[in-house]
């Protein structure tokens, strides 16, 4: 009872609030969450493939939109240059809300990493010095379509016995992984390999002739990024997270067909200053665009404005 409280009484003790960010599959995966904005200052990151092919990001932030999650989420980042353009339907208000962070690169390679050994453990019995890899690197699930190249990179390399695709990443699918394996074991001139340290898989990206990236849907692709970064040519399907990133001739090439693809490929292996342009001016894109320091910053800006609000 307040009043029969003595008057150097301790208050009672307020729980301290902090402040909670979310990524877009947590939020719409958990009940609770979507109904404790009242509880506490929210923010949702937007980030990542989705699941489907169906559902971009830019999807995923009309969705919020539309439901209410934004209405009371402090605010809201989002990983891809190709959101740039939400237009926040029906609540125009919640546009202050929102910004797009690309998503940063940091590279690291592991020195002792040794790509002839790689090459041998692959099944791939050849002189590196003669030979031309392109990796695509994806978790294995449907989304990634890392048979979508496999027929016509065989075909290729009847041709041309020293050209290969090794693909590389962790079982996420496993019933799919099973499919892609049969696949691989039964085709000339294609690998599959296991997941691979980051050191280790930077190192062979760095090694590499070439990165490849065959998805359905992107958000931003780390593996793109990376081999920007550590001066590798990209080829990579054209779709709209993909071409958000590279540029067709620019940044890298731009490919909507198998066909296409091994044409464009041909045309690289032939080409050494095409290759040199396109190293060098994806390089000088992921360095000035992909900042880590800026993505940092980003989430750091976030964390405060969202601690501002616990203050007003």
């Amino acid at each position: 009872n307040p009043v029969s409280q003595r008057a150097d009484a301790s208050p009672p003790e307020v729980p301290t609030l902090r402040p909670v960010v979310v990524t877009g599959r947590a939020l719409h995966r958990d009940a609770p969450l979507r109904s404790s904005h009242r509880l506490f200052p929210r923010g949702q990151v937007l980030h990542g493939t989705p699941s489907s092919s169906k559902i971009s990001l830019f999807q995923q932030c009309v969705r919020a939109l539309r439901s209410g999650l934004l209405e009371t989420a402090g605010q809201t980042a989002r990983q891809s240059r190709g959101l740039s353009l939400a237009q926040p339907v029906g609540q125009p208000h919640a546009r202050s809300k929102i910004y797009v962070q690309s998503q940063g690169v940091v590279t690291v390679p592991n020195a002792a990493f040794n790509w002839n050994t790689f090459l041998h453990q692959s099944g791939i019995n050849q002189s590196a010095d003669n030979l031309y890899i392109f990796l695509l690197v994806c978790g294995l699930r449907q989304v990634k379509d890392p048979l979508y190249l496999v027929d016509a990179f065989s075909e290729w390399h009847r041709e041309e016995p020293n050209v290969y695709m090794v693909i590389v990443g962790p079982e996420v699918d496993p019933v799919f992984t099973r499919e892609v394996e049969a696949k691989v074991q039964r085709t000339l001139g294609v690998r599959l390999v296991g997941e691979m340290p980051q050191g280790d898989l930077h190192a062979a990206l760095k090694n590499c002739f070439a990165v490849v990236n065959s998805s359905v849907s992107e958000g931003m692709s780390a593996a793109i990024l990376e081999a920007m970064d550590l001066e590798v040519p990209v080829l990579a399907r054209n779709i709209p997270g993909n071409a958000a990133v590279v540029k067709h001739e620019v940044t890298g090439l731009l490919f909507s067909d198998p066909q296409e693809f091994v044409h464009l490929a041909k045309r690289l292996t032939r080409d050494p200053a095409l290759e040199r342009d396109l190293v060098a001016r994806g390089t000088e894109y992921v360095r000035a665009c992909h900042s880590w320091q800026a993505e940092r910053h980003t989430y750091q800006s976030l964390i405060r404005t969202l601690e501002g609000s616990i203050q007003d």
